[in-house]
């Protein structure tokens, strides 16, 4: 049986990690999935990455790290996720995984210039995203929990765009059939948000207060995630 994949691109704050556990955690709680056959793959210990004939789907994680570093890590996965898109592997990339995905197909990735965005923010889809199958029938607008300094500043030229909000005018886009990328967290709970919160509270100037009073839940943008599992679980049944 074929594997969904998910590439840990980081580990989360030492905190944080031993509250609530870590990434990969998170993604599978969202996924609510028994159906897959899951592996994780912790890419910053050791580059492996999966022969074609065993994925069932991908999913690459956030990270602290930042994509315009170029790490030896990250340029291996930004080199093997054309493959992916060209094999029609469902492919969804969360934060640094949305840049890297960008980055990786002709667009360009970097330092947002309003800085970082945090906390539950809205999001507005686009109307290309009545169609498309992880957003459709989902509201226009809904919240969102949200941490990132770097953001797609340009879109892939083939790319096509399904969400955005004030600050960042590409949240959501998919390449090809079924690749995507979200710069929104869909695997956050409140609780984690809040740890994240608190956290970069420690070294930048943010207002820890008022970004927590406004935490809020955020069932659309988990529901992203557990539709991705949906996606690739019915890509193993017609394989």
């Amino acid at each position: 049986m074929k594997k969904l994949f998910i590439i840990k691109a980081g580990i989360t704050f030492e905190n944080t990690k031993k509250s609530y556990k870590d990434f990969d955690t998170w993604v599978v709680d969202k996924l609510d999935n028994q159906n897959l056959d899951i592996e994780v793959i912790h890419i910053q210990e050791k580059i492996y990455l999966p022969e074609l004939d065993t994925i069932a789907g991908v999913v690459i994680t956030g990270s602290h790290s930042m994509v315009t570093d170029e790490e030896s890590w990250s340029v291996a996965i930004e080199k093997w996720i054309p493959i992916l898109i060209k094999n029609e592997i469902p492919l969804l990339g969360i934060c640094y995984g949305h840049q890297l995905l960008g980055k990786s197909m002709g667009g360009v990735s970097g330092y947002h210039a309003n800085g970082i965005e945090i906390g539950s923010v809205e999001i507005t889809l686009s109307k290309n995203a009545k169609d498309d199958i992880l957003f459709k029938g989902i509201p226009k607008s809904f919240m969102a929990h949200t941490i990132h300094s770097q953001s797609v500043l340009e879109l892939p030229k083939s790319s096509i765009n399904l969400a955005y909000n004030k600050h960042d005018k590409n949240h959501a886009f998919r390449l090809g059939k079924n690749a995507w990328g979200v710069q929104f967290h869909p695997e956050y709970n409140e609780e984690i948000m809040k740890s994240y919160i608190e956290e970069v509270g420690k070294s930048k100037n943010i207002p820890v207060e008022e970004l927590i009073k406004n935490i809020e839940k955020t069932p659309y943008a988990n529901l992203v995630l557990k539709r991705f599992g949906e996606i690739v679980e019915e890509e193993v049944k017609n394989d």
